[in-house]
């Protein structure tokens, strides 16, 4: 039962951090474009770039 008391307060604070992390993300935009590394692969940029040998 005395472990409760350490591990309670902790796992609190993992909680919190994680919240804090997670709305800092939202907030700079990181989710913004979720589709567009999925197009970006499917581009066909052969003409860019070094060592396209032409």
């Amino acid at each position: 039962m005395d472990s409760l008391i350490f591990l309670v307060p902790l796992a609190l604070l993992f909680g919190l951090v994680a919240l804090v992390v997670f709305l800092w993300s939202l907030r700079s935009a990181q989710y913004d474009d979720l589709d567009g590394a999925a197009q970006r692969i499917l581009l066909d940029d052969d003409d860019e770039g070094p060592g396209t040998g032409r």
